[in-house]
């Protein structure tokens, strides 16, 4: 007997995805690779890079936006809060730059939209770098590098607009694409291990991508901290955000994106944890009301690796890794 159109179209496609990984991957799943963008202009991105690590932007000129967001350990410091200039408090965890440009909110309120206006609240901000703007661009127009620069990057002396936009052209550049993850779902299925497999099932099984999801595995949300559970919801002196008020517990937080997450430790908004690991546990106790097995929680830290990416031919962290 002959067989059908619908057996012969079948057969074909089972060939095809045996012989096409790419094929056998469900595309209509939570996450999405690292996108390309489009490249920005790289004599700006230049100008961005050079402010970016020079303590000239701060009232002191004594820190830098590296100082806090350092290349080499995953974009971030490895210290649970650093404290403020001016009032000494313990301020937020600081989150990675890498990838910050693919983030839908930023800070860790999520209250803001532009890296633009984050890069300015964290310029004028006392705590931070303390700087005014007139101060700011009269030593930057003072520099005959950077009044070089500026005239080249933008055709003008340098200007708060122009400051803004070479810090967020930078920033933008900062990505760390190419992670184990991505070239699984762009159709590598070797790319993971089989405990990273498995690790990456129980985080959709469990619920996890509910919050972290899209193509930064987060960043573009934000949620209560311990929804099922408000035991060390946040710790005394949690630092606040200006504008708000009443029970600071009742406050939502930006979900993070979790690439490069093995990189980034301590964790939490107020660095309370230092492994990743004790992270997943608390993460399923407090916002999925599960107790994960230890066989799960290394599973799921086995797939939180593979978020890793590579910024040019080195891994963000170098050969630091914020796991142990």
């Amino acid at each position: 007997m002959k067989p059908s159109r619908c057996t012969i179209v079948a057969a074909t496609g089972l060939f095809l995805a045996a012989s096409d990984p790419s094929l056998a991957f469900d595309r209509n799943g939570p996450f999405a690779p690292l996108p390309d963008i489009e490249r920005p202009d790289s004599g700006k991105v230049a100008l961005g890079q050079a402010l970016f690590h020079d303590p000239i932007l701060s009232a002191g000129n004594d820190v830098s936006c590296a100082s806090c967001h350092d290349l080499k350990t995953g974009g971030t410091m490895r210290v649970p809060r650093p404290f403020g200039k001016v009032d000494g408090k313990p301020l937020f965890n600081v989150p990675t730059i890498f990838n910050v440009a693919n983030n839908h909110a930023l800070g860790w309120r999520g209250a803001i939209r532009s890296l633009s206006a984050q890069n300015e609240k964290v310029l004028l901000d006392p705590n931070l770098m303390g700087a005014q703007w007139g101060d700011l661009l009269a030593k930057l127009a003072g520099s005959p590098t950077y009044r070089d620069a500026f005239a080249r990057a933008y055709a003008s002396p340098p200007t708060r607009e122009a400051v803004l936009d070479a810090l967020g052209s930078y920033e933008i550049s900062l990505r760390t694409p190419n992670s184990p993850f991505d070239r699984y779902m762009q159709g590598d299925i070797a790319a993971l291990t089989a405990r990273q497999i498995e690790g990456y099932r129980l985080f959709k099984d469990y619920g996890c991508a509910s919050c972290h999801q899209g193509s930064n595995i987060g960043g573009n949300m934000s949620q209560m901290l311990g929804i099922f559970s408000n035991e060390d919801r946040y710790l005394p002196e949690s630092p606040t955000e200006e504008g708000e008020g009443g029970d600071e517990a009742q406050w939502p937080f930006r979900v993070p994106s979790l690439r490069n997450v093995a990189q980034t430790a301590p964790y939490f908004h107020d660095g309370r944890t230092a492994h990743l690991p004790e992270a997943v546990s608390q993460m399923g106790r407090l916002q999925l009301g599960r107790r994960l097995s230890p066989e799960d929680v290394a599973s799921i830290t086995a797939f939180l690796e593979s978020l890793t990416g590579f910024y040019g031919d080195e891994h963000p962290a170098g050969e630091e890794s914020g796991r142990k």
